[in-house]
C-alpha cells in the first residue's frame, strides 16, 4: 500500500527545498525503509493529523501483519494526538482509547494466528554497501546500489576522477590522503544537514567546491555583468501582473503530442532500429545501434575500438555491459532508464508521471521553450522543455538521487523528420557535468522483427584461469 501524499499535507521541506530550482521529491529518500506498508517516518504523523483532525470514521490502514498493524496503527494514531494536543483534548480521549482498542484487537487476532501457524519471516532489507565492497567506512549503512552514483556526485562536484583519491585497480586502499580528507567531508557534510536541515541533503560537496579540486571560499569577479537570480527583482515571471499566464501542462502535452503525429500514428509503431555515429568520446566517430520493441525495451550498442559497449533496459531489468561483466542497473539510475526505453513517451507521458507542474518559460539555445516539471512518487523531477513554436521535446534534464546529492543528466533532441508518419529526433546530446556525446542517426527502420532475446542481459564472463589476473577495466 502506498500513501498518497496530499499538497497542503507535505512537509513544507518538500515544497520549499528547491536546490536551483530543480523540483522536490514527492517522498523523501529517508523513507525508503518500508515497514510492512510504504508508511515510514513522519508519513505516520502526517496520517496521524488526518484521523485526528476529522469529523467522521475513519477507514483504517490495512497491513498484511496484524502484530505490525497494531503498532502501526497505534503509532498512527498517537502522531494524531500529538498534533491536537494544543487544541483539542476530546479528540485525545478518543484517539487515545481507539489506539488501545485496536492494538488490543490486533494482538489477540495476532495470537490466535500464531498459534496456528508460524509467522511467515520479514522481507530481507536491500544489500548495504559494506556488505558488497571492501574498506566502506563513511557511508556505512546506505544501500549497496547507491555507492557508485554517490562516487559520481563527488567526481562531477570536484571535476576530479576516481584516481584523486583511490589507487587504480584497488579501490579499497586507503594510500592516499586525499581519500581519507574525503571521508571527514562526508561525515561533515551528513553532520551538517543532520543538525541544520532535518536530515536533508541540502549542502552537499557542489555548495563549495562548484566543480573544482579546492573549495570556492572568495566569491568570483565575473567576466561579464551576472544575469539575474531567480526571484530578484529584475527576474522575468516575479510579477505576475506583467507576465501573462502560459498555456497549461495539459495544453502543451496535447501539442506535443499532436507535434510528434498523434496518438494513432505513435501506436502503429511497435519497433524501431537506428544507426549512426557518436562523438565526443575522442577524436573521430563511433558507429553505434539503437533498438527500441514496445512498449518499453530498449538497446544501444556502441562499437569502441576496445570492444562494444551496451546500455539496455528489458522491460523488467536495467544492465550495462563493456569492458568487463554486465552491471546492473538499479535505483534512480533505472528509473530513468525506463522514460528512455518507452517508445511511445510522447503518449504514454501522463501515465509514466503522476503530476505536471508548469514553470515560466525558458531557453534552449537560441530559441523559447515553454518548461513541465514531471513528477514521480519518491524520484526527483524530470524537468521537460518544450519548443513554444513547434511543440516538441527539445530538453530533458533528469536526475539521479544519492546519499550525497543530485547527479543530473540533460538530453537536448533535434533534427526531428519524419518516419512512417511520426516525427522522430534524428540527433541527440547527451550531457553531464564531466562531460557529454552526441548521436547523429543516418538510418532508420520502423516496425521491424527484433527478437526479445536481444535485450536479455548475457552472461558473466568465466573467471580467469588460476593464477591470472582478469584484464584491467
Amino acid at each position: 500500500m502506498t500513501t498518497k501524499v496530499e499538497p497542503d499535507q507535505r512537509e513544507p521541506w518538500l515544497d520549499s527545498r528547491l536546490r536551483g530550482n530543480d523540483g522536490y521529491l514527492l517522498l523523501s529518500p529517508s523513507r525508503k525503509q518500508k515497514v510492512d506498508s510504504t508508511l515510514a517516518g513522519n508519513d505516520f504523523a502526517r496520517v496521524g493529523q488526518r484521523l485526528a483532525s476529522s469529523t467522521t470514521t475513519q477507514k483504517p490502514v490495512t497491513i498484511a501483519n496484524l502484530e505490525s498493524s497494531a503498532i502501526i496503527r497505534a503509532r498512527i494514531l498517537h502522531a494524531g494526538v500529538d498534533m491536537k494536543t494544543k487544541s483539542n483534548l476530546t479528540n485525545i480521549s478518543i484517539i487515545s482509547v481507539a489506539a488501545l482498542t485496536l492494538i488490543a484487537l490486533a494482538i489477540a487476532i495476532a495470537g490466535n494466528r500464531m498459534g496456528m501457524a508460524q509467522q511467515a519471516p520479514a522481507a530481507p532489507g536491500p544489500q548495504l554497501a559494506e556488505a558488497r565492497f571492501k574498506n566502506i567506512q563513511a557511508l556505512k549503512g546506505i544501500p549497496a546500489d547507491q555507492l557508485i552514483p554517490a562516487m559520481q556526485f563527488i567526481s562531477s562536484s570536484l571535476g576530479v576522477e576516481c584516481e584523486y583519491c583511490h589507487v587504480r585497480g584497488a579501490f579499497d586502499k586507503d594510500d592516499k590522503q586525499k581519500k581519507k580528507i574525503a571521508r571527514k567531508m562526508i561525515l561533515m557534510e551528513l553532520a551538517i544537514n543532520k543538525d541544520n536541515f532535518q536530515g536533508h541533503t541540502v549542502v552537499t560537496c557542489n555548495s563549495c567546491h562548484r566543480g573544482a579540486a579546492e573549495p570556492m571560499g572568495i566569491p568570483i569577479i565575473a567576466e561579464v555583468a551576472p544575469k539575474p537570480m531567480p526571484g530578484g527583482p529584475n527576474a522575468a515571471g516575479t510579477n505576475p501582473a506583467a507576465v501573462p499566464a502560459g498555456p497549461t501542462a495539459d495544453q502543451i502535452l496535447d501539442k506535443y503530442v499532436q507535434a510528434v503525429g498523434g496518438a494513432d500514428a505513435m501506436q502503429k509503431i511497435t519497433s524501431r532500429m537506428e544507426k549512426g555515429t557518436l562523438t565526443g568520446f575522442g577524436p573521430g566517430s563511433i558507429p553505434v545501434e539503437i533498438y527500441a520493441k514496445a512498449p518499453d525495451k530498449r538497446l544501444s550498442v556502441t562499437h569502441t575500438p576496445r570492444g562494444e559497449s551496451s546500455t539496455a533496459y528489458d522491460g523488467q531489468e536495467g544492465w550495462m555491459s563493456g569492458f568487463g561483466p554486465p552491471r546492473e542497473v538499479t535505483g534512480g539510475e533505472l528509473e530513468n532508464m525506463k522514460l528512455d526505453a518507452d517508445l511511445n513517451f510522447a503518449a504514454d507521458m501522463k501515465k509514466l508521471f503522476v503530476q505536471f507542474r508548469p514553470r515560466p518559460a525558458e531557453k534552449v539555445g537560441d530559441r523559447d521553450a515553454y518548461l513541465i516539471f514531471g513528477l514521480r512518487r519518491g524520484q526527483p523531477p524530470v524537468k521537460l522543455y518544450f519548443d513554444e513554436q513547434s511543440g516538441l521535446l527539445v530538453r530533458e534534464v533528469q536526475y539521479v538521487e544519492t546519499p550525497l546529492g543530485r547527479n543530473p543528466t540533460q538530453i537536448d533532441f533535434a533534427d526531428y523528420r519524419d518516419a512512417d508518419g511520426v516525427k522522430v529526433p534524428f540527433r541527440w546530446t547527451v550531457a553531464r557535468p564531466l562531460g557529454r556525446f552526441t548521436i547523429q542517426v543516418d538510418q532508420i527502420q520502423q516496425n521491424v522483427a527484433i527478437d526479445d532475446e536481444k535485450f536479455a542481459k548475457p552472461p558473466a564472463p568465466p573467471p580467469p584461469p588460476a593464477g591470472q589476473k582478469p584484464p584491467a577495466p
